[in-house]
């Protein structure tokens, strides 16, 4: 009932409604001319078949008048009467007076045509010795034959059966086509058209439109699809902006959280270091005091309390150390940021670790590539963060081992990138979310704290960037940390791949 209603009000139900009445006017008023010019034509054809018959009537009873043979001209009347289609003939005088007949007038089962012919007074008949007429009489009288229009009528009557017939089919064969044309050329493409009207309007953005014709409707097609493509591809890239702008959020409140906790471990820890670095530094002085004071004196016990006196001194800087730790994880002092060159930064953490890296035999490679934007930061801090990433890779690597170190632009992030790859043992993937967290550590040596990674981490968050670590156990591991770039940094060398210098050591 819906596609019924659908086709009867819809917009190809109306042209089909139009076209049909249209068709059914034409052909009707054009068969009613016709059928009325039709009967027109019959009749005049009658009309002139019974003028010649009056005038035969008058050419056949000439003779007969003129010599007054009333017999001859009553059988001649008789003979002609009794044909087909002559109900009855008369003679009339100019009195109007019927003068002779047929015998008997046949029935009329039809409309009747009365043919009538004026009998003149000819020379011929003025002069006759039968009967004399005045020469001054123009009519003698006149000749009436009833005529029946049955038969015509009949043949009328069929013609115009026909001729409905033949209306009837043309109409109906018109508003069939007019249908099937509506349908094929108008009410399906219009149908697909809504009906990909309501697939995108229902999220199926990509949908395409079968292109039948080359005419308006199919450039409709044409353009519905375009249209469809090019929201399609735009609906793409929106998700795909939202997805990475979402990707984004998820990191940032990542890093939020971690910071919110390294703010609370870093107040907590600056709250330890500055509780117990006084008395730490008043320790430390009254056990040199006091060693310096009995290596003055000979005593039995005086080697044994050394010793023990060594052990304090000793441990003390050892709980100095770590506070001074507790203090570069809490950044109580504010950095300086300004313009640096990354590459530069780099050198000078390499030259600190180079003497280590050629104790142990590992192997150097730089990769550091040219035209780096610059990027603002603390330069101090940054290098404690590629020394901390370059000590640890070199603790984890063994001898003979390999440290690579490279810079390079991503033009796409808009920052610079510093690689650390080693090839030591590489790190766990249960352990790997937990290395940048304080006081965590995997090295047997009980005198590490477990905070330089902690510490770089918090570094490269104050200066909006990210460190990120890639592990595979027996293979490595490789520490990548992203800087953004300064804003008022060249043009020149985001649009174009940084050249990269390869150096090994």
């Amino acid at each position: 009932m819906k596609w019924v209603r659908t086709f009867r009000f819809g917009l190809a139900a109306k042209v089909a409604i139009c076209v049909i009445a249209g068709t059914a006017a034409f052909f009707s008023l054009f068969g009613f001319i016709n059928m009325r010019m039709e009967r027109a034509h019959s009749e005049q054809l009658v009309k002139q078949a019974a003028d010649r018959v009056a005038d035969l009537i008058l050419r056949s009873t000439r003779y007969d008048m003129l010599h007054n043979n009333r017999d001859a001209l009553r059988n001649s009347i008789n003979d002609m009467g009794s044909e087909a289609g002559i109900l009855r003939i008369r003679i009339l005088n100019s009195d109007s007076q019927v003068t002779l007949s047929s015998e008997q007038a046949q029935p009329s089962a039809g409309r009747v045509l009365k043919a009538v012919r004026e009998i003149e007074n000819t020379p011929s008949c003025s002069s006759a010795s039968c009967h004399v007429h005045p020469a001054n009489q123009r009519v003698l009288g006149v000749i009436e034959a009833d005529l029946s229009l049955a038969t015509v009528d009949a043949q009328i009557a069929r013609r115009q059966r026909a001729l409905t017939w033949f209306l009837v089919a043309a109409i109906v064969f018109g508003c069939v086509s007019a249908i099937v044309f509506i349908w094929v050329v108008v009410y399906r493409p219009v149908r697909e058209l809504m009906a990909g009207t309501h697939r995108v309007a229902d999220g199926d953005l990509g949908y395409q439109l079968p292109v039948r014709s080359e005419d308006e409707l199919g450039e409709l097609a044409v353009a519905f699809n375009k249209m469809t493509a090019e929201v399609a591809g735009a609906q793409a890239h929106v998700e795909e902006q939202v997805r990475r702008k979402t990707a984004e959020l998820e990191r940032v409140h990542k890093t939020l959280l971690a910071s919110e906790k390294m703010v609370s471990i870093g107040k907590l820890a600056a709250t330890v270091a500055h509780e117990i670095n006084n008395p730490l530094f008043a320790i430390l002085t009254y056990a040199r005091l006091v060693l310096r004071e009995l290596l003055k004196h000979d005593i039995p016990t005086r080697n044994e309390m050394a010793e023990q006196l060594e052990t304090i001194e000793r441990e003390s800087k050892r709980c100095g150390d770590l506070v001074k730790n507790l203090l570069a994880f809490s950044r109580q002092t504010p950095s300086h940021k300004e313009a640096n060159d990354l590459n530069v930064i780099v050198e000078r953490a390499i030259l600190l670790v180079k003497h280590k890296l050629d104790l142990q035999s590992i192997e150097l490679k730089k990769a550091l590539a040219s035209n780096l934007p610059a990027v603002e930061c603390d330069a101090s801090q940054i290098q404690q963060v590629a020394l901390i990433l370059m000590v640890n890779a070199s603790e984890a690597t063994p001898k003979g081992g390999t440290l690579e170190v490279s810079t390079a632009f991503d033009k796409a992030a808009d920052q610079n990138i510093l690689r650390v790859k080693d090839t030591g043992s590489g790190i766990p993937p249960e352990i790997l979310s937990r290395i940048f967290d304080p006081f965590f550590t995997t090295k047997e040596d009980q005198n590490r704290t477990g905070l330089g990674l902690a510490v770089a981490h918090r570094i490269v968050e104050q200066h909006g960037g990210e460190i990120e670590v890639h592990s595979v156990v027996g293979e490595g591991s490789e520490f990548t940390v992203g800087l953004p770039v300064c804003t008022a940094a060249d043009d020149r060398v985001r649009q174009e791949p940084a050249a990269v210098v390869g150096q090994h050591q």
